[in-house]
């Protein structure tokens, strides 16, 4: 064993947070976007976008595009995630704010603004749509009949139920006056390009912020079955729109969108090669899991717990010291709480966390982080966790228990007594879950 790798064993919570940052790190917009960005038109060029990476793409086209091009737009990201402007670099693409993950009035005028800023389009006019993981909730636009109130409530209930990505994109596209090609389709006969981040399993850019520029194959028929799937509730006068087809989204081979195209400038699969390079780079062996795991966060995390266990005791093909890698979208379906007991906080990381934790049972030799790439798991103000092999005995001298914890999905009041929360504050980016084990 090399110095650097006893060096980087030593601290296994340092090398685990550099190992996200590496991941996040090679998400940024700005190391990404020269290659995808089109020749200025002969006509106006103006931006479009929505997402949690929406301020720093935006960033990143103003600083890219040629100074004497006509450049202008509105991009809406998620409060608190537009990040500094660089030094010198002059604002023409204009940036705001609205709520994430349940859309608010905020998010609603940002959608109508953009809607109308892609009328009267022609010909030689170019649209860039810079499109990220969050813009389903910051781009609302709701259907007739469907008021925002109805909207918020919605995405509540498809937040809560343990639907896949998918599904709720497929509820929130039909649901919209702006997502599921519909933006693309207000922008023709203008050429339009999307720059999209992947924060999807499978990188489908008709998924990622529900597709607003790509066409979309599923059917007002598949977004009744999940509503049914999941008991949400509609308006009668929407459901009846729905049931009739009238909800119907551009599919492929829609002629609006014939002049269409779009790029994935980051995606997970690349992040955690990099952070794959990274720790080899310290002398470790590294095995990427796959980018595009789903499933109940908790039960996810018993499946690393048990591939690490075997890792560990030199039971599998994995060879330690090594480091563990995985993404993709985890979901939780947030338990009925019984009377009285306090409502629990958390996201995807923390509860994978806790599954992780309780399934590993103090094995030695097995540390652990999960986050989120945006740096915000769920609605609260940390990335994710840490595990590491005395979590479960440091807690218990807190009287923390974890299955109590899991019981009302209470990750973040598990891991904050314990210090192990991973606080990172916006990264401006989101390439979605990030998972390292490490294995001594």
């Amino acid at each position: 064993m090399t110095s650097t790798q006893l060096l980087s064993l030593d601290d296994p919570r340092a090398l685990l947070r550099h190992l996200y940052d590496v991941a996040v790190q090679r998400a940024l917009p700005l190391h990404n976007t020269a290659a995808h960005l089109p020749a200025p038109p002969k006509g106006r060029t103006l931006v479009l976008g929505a997402g949690k990476a929406g301020g720093t793409m935006a960033h990143a086209v103003e600083a890219l595009w040629p100074q004497g091009a006509p450049l202008s737009g509105l991009v809406v990201t998620r409060y608190g995630h537009t990040p500094p402007r660089p030094d010198g670099l002059a604002q023409r693409i204009e940036v705001v704010e609205a709520a994430h993950p349940v859309p608010d009035a905020a998010g609603l005028d940002a959608a109508q603004r953009i809607l109308a800023l892609a009328q009267g389009l022609n010909e030689d006019d170019l649209v860039l749509c810079l499109i990220s993981g969050g813009g389903s909730s910051l781009l609302t636009l709701p259907c007739d009949g469907l008021t925002l109130s109805d909207k918020q409530r919605i995405n509540r209930q498809l937040l809560e139920s343990g639907a896949h990505i998918g599904e709720m994109n497929t509820v929130r596209k039909h649901l919209s006056r702006i997502k599921g090609g519909r933006l693309a389709a207000a922008c023709a006969p203008a050429r339009v390009v999307t720059l999209t981040i992947s924060d999807v399993p499978g990188d489908d850019v008709s998924v990622i912020a529900s597709g607003p520029t790509v066409a979309d194959a599923t059917t007002c028929a598949d977004a009744l079955d999940i509503l049914r799937r999941y008991g949400i509730d509609v308006p009668a006068a929407v459901r009846q729109q729905l049931e009739a087809g009238a909800l119907e989204t551009p599919k492929p081979g829609d002629p609006r969108l014939a002049r269409c195209e779009t790029h994935l400038i980051a995606t997970p699969q690349q992040s955690l090669d990099a952070a794959a390079e990274a720790a080899r780079a310290l002398g470790l062996r590294a095995y990427v899991l796959s980018d595009e795991i789903e499933g109940e966060s908790r039960e996810v995390g018993k499946v690393h717990a048990a591939l690490a266990r075997s890792t560990a005791l030199g039971r599998c093909s994995f060879e330690a010291p090594c480091v563990i890698l995985s993404g993709g979208e985890t979901t939780v379906t947030v338990r009925p709480r019984a009377e009285g007991q306090p409502k629990g906080r958390g996201g995807r990381a923390g509860e994978f966390c806790l599954g992780l934790a309780q399934a590993l049972n103090g094995q030695p030799g097995v540390w652990a982080l999960a986050a989120d790439t945006d740096g915000i798991d769920g609605v609260e103000d940390n990335a994710g966790a840490l595990v590491a092999p005395d979590t479960l005995a440091r807690a218990a001298a807190l009287g923390l228990k974890v299955g109590d914890h899991l019981s009302r999905n209470d990750a973040y009041g598990y891991f904050q007594p314990l210090g192990d929360l991973v606080m990172t504050g916006p990264t401006h980016t989101n390439v979605n879950d990030f998972r390292a084990l490490l294995v001594t």
